[in-house]
């Protein structure tokens, strides 16, 4: 027997089991029971359950009207803004799949995705940072139509004449003429009398939730409407209780697999409020903290990161801040240990994946957390691990392993990608390309990257543990650590590092203070000072942009000798 179920750290049954269920009748449900709870809080505006599910239908309505019909995409070009909710729910109600478009696309990667998926009809808003791109994508692919919303209409009043008075500068033009173009306040002009559509929950697709690209072009990762539910009500089994309402701070782009389960679909599951952010900023998400006396949130360590960094820190009153969830990316634990000194909060560290819905594993809310590890399965989720070599087979007893899972929230494959389902499905379990190992209590712990492995000399090193060390020098704020190419060895280790505002130290003097404390094959061969280190659209530390600088930097340097 698996030794996580021996000492299960969560407080149900590791082999709970999850009915079949929508996405849809999870909302409606709600809706039901408790229809005027708060579901949102956006900017001081709140919206009941009865608005978002009455909001919903009129979406699904209009998209009916719109002749968008069942198993079309429907993209949502979005931050966290309510339009976001209506049109997520309202798009699956008449049988729609949604596909997820991060703001910060260029023209070219919408264009991708738009064209990958198929996608129909996107919504988007009247911000110039936003409307001229998805024009652009209207006009060069297979889109069809643009929903068009405006932040102010979704703001409370005095705020929303405020917004028209002084950030005019900031809407486009949105052109009346062109019938290709609906107002979001057009397509909800309707009664709401929409029938749902019956829904599959098992078998039909809900999201196309588009991998990174890391590997390669990105890959449409299909969430069915199962594996969204299922794993919503796995994050809310384990979630803490409240002292009150159920509030939790949306400042994680909902766009993003892990804000899309635990921010919007836990909160639902729950009955809870979710208190939007159209962006995350340090000083306004400790503002909604302290207007809101939410004890929740959910962030990647670079959020927590800021907040620490803020000048605001100082003055905030974050005392109803109980818990904050971090993933996306392993959690230093000086950061842990500060920000819970600063906050009072407690840290606690979880791990997901596009393929997994968002979470397989997360450490217990009390007691019983390893710092370092991403704690133990969410109930109805198996763990194993599996040979690195030789993925068919189960690792040896005691060896790190690539960490494969199976449960509810797996998806059902990939988009149109038959090939990549060969590579990730082994035996009904999915390989999430993370090496991890299980202690004696069951608490996994994830030691690297497959892909990001350094071999040296025959050797593999694994950068995050090079990095953890780096992250003990008081003057650390930030690491990185690559293989770059050499003649000799294969690869070396190069550390990049961002320093913690006023300190002081030269790479030399890390490098000498690093190489003492690792193995011989683990030895930096320099240390790099940088004002910041690459991130990902939601804020995770990449090392793919200095890994392709490093290998373009010895191509010209080759070229230069030959």
């Amino acid at each position: 027997m698996p030794i996580w179920r021996e000492c299960y750290s969560h407080p149900v049954a590791w082999d709970t089991a999850f009915e079949p269920m929508s996405l849809p009748d999870m909302l409606l449900k709600k809706a039901e029971e408790t229809p005027l709870a708060p579901a949102i809080d956006f900017m001081g505006r709140k919206f009941s359950y009865a608005d978002v599910a009455l909001g919903a239908c009129k979406v699904a309505r209009g998209l009916v009207e719109l002749d968008v019909r069942r198993g079309d995409r429907v993209g949502l070009f979005l931050p966290n803004v309510p339009h976001y909710v209506a049109a997520y729910y309202g798009a699956m109600m008449m049988g729609a799949i949604v596909v997820n478009f991060s703001p910060l696309y260029t023209v070219e990667e919408l264009k991708y995705q738009a064209e990958d998926s198929g996608t129909k009809l996107l919504f988007t808003l009247s911000a110039k940072a936003l409307f001229p791109r998805a024009v652009e994508v209207l006009n060069q692919s297979c889109l069809e139509h643009l929903v068009v919303g405006s932040i102010a209409g979704a703001l409370p009043v005095g705020k929303s004449l405020l917004y028209r008075l002084f950030k005019s500068e900031e809407e486009a033009e949105v052109p009346d003429g062109d019938r290709r173009i609906t107002r979001f306040s057009s397509l909800i002009d309707n009664d709401g009398d929409c029938l749902p559509v019956p829904i599959d929950a098992v078998n039909d697709i809900a999201l196309l939730q588009y991998t990174g690209g890391t590997t390669g072009t990105p890959k449409g990762a299909m969430l069915t409407h199962q594996n969204l539910t299922a794993n919503a009500r796995q994050v809310a089994l384990c979630d803490p209780e409240p002292p009150e309402h159920d509030r939790a701070i949306g400042a994680l782009p909902l766009f993003h697999v892990f804000a899309n389960t635990c921010v919007l679909n836990r909160t639902v599951a729950r009955g809870g409020e979710m208190v939007l952010l159209p962006r995350f900023n340090p000083k306004q998400v400790m503002d909604a903290i302290e207007r809101t006396h939410a004890p929740l949130m959910f962030g990647v360590p670079t959020m927590y990161q800021a907040m620490l960094d803020s000048p605001a820190l100082h003055g905030a009153d974050l005392s109803s801040l109980q818990v904050c969830i971090s993933g996306g990316a392993p959690l230093p634990q000086e950061l842990k240990l500060r920000f819970e000194e600063a906050t009072g909060a407690r840290i606690v560290e979880g791990y997901g994946l596009t393929e997994s819905s968002g979470v397989v594993s997360s450490n217990p809310y009390e007691g019983g957390t390893k710092f370092g590890t991403i704690g133990h399965p969410m109930p109805g989720t198996r763990v194993k691990l599996l040979d690195r070599e030789d993925p068919t087979r189960d690792a040896l007893p005691g060896e790190p392993g690539e960490l494969a899972f199976s449960g509810p929230q797996v998806m059902k494959g990939y988009w149109r990608r038959p090939d990549a389902d060969k590579d990730v499905f082994v035996n009904g379990y999915l390989r999430t390309g993370d090496v991890a190992t299980i202690d004696e209590e069951g608490y996994i712990r994830i030691v690297d990257r497959i892909k990001d492995m350094i071999t040296v000399g025959g050797f593999k090193v694994f950068p995050s543990q090079v990095e953890a060390v780096l992250y003990r020098h008081p003057a650390v704020k930030e690491a990185l650590v690559i293989g770059i190419p050499d003649a000799y060895r294969g690869e070396s280790p190069k550390a990049f590092v961002a320093l913690r505002e006023g300190t002081e130290a030269s790479g030399e003097e890390l490098q000498a203070w690093l190489n003492p404390q690792v193995g011989k094959h683990e030895k930096v061969v320099s240390v790099e000072i940088r004002e910041s280190l690459p991130k990902t659209l939601v804020g995770k530390l990449s090392r793919k942009e200095l890994v392709a600088e490093e290998r373009e930097k010895y191509q010209a340097m080759k070229n230069g000798n030959g």
